[in-house]
């Protein structure tokens, strides 16, 4: 599996706001060019995302918590065949 990682030191937030689904959640797939979650800086949004199409596996954070850069954020597997 990818493995999505911190791009900076920073707040790890699922979701836009508050009260609002996750950008990505277990199970859920998502595209290479998706927003999976916002590591905040110094009040600057950082969305990250999650660079490789396929589904979501694994979610290594909460949401809230500090994240150094490099840390793990979540896990994503190539898409299941259709076929």
């Amino acid at each position: 599996a990818h493995v999505v990682v911190s791009p900076s030191p920073g707040i790890f937030w699922r979701s836009p706001e508050p009260g609002l689904p996750p950008f990505a959640d277990l199970g859920l797939s998502v595209d290479a060019s998706a927003t999976v979650c916002i590591v905040e800086v110094m009040k600057l949004m950082n969305h990250v995302k999650a660079g490789v199409s396929g589904d979501v596996v694994a979610v290594y954070c909460d949401n809230g918590v500090a994240v150094r850069k490099g840390q793990a954020l979540f896990a994503i597997a190539p898409p299941r065949s259709s076929t």
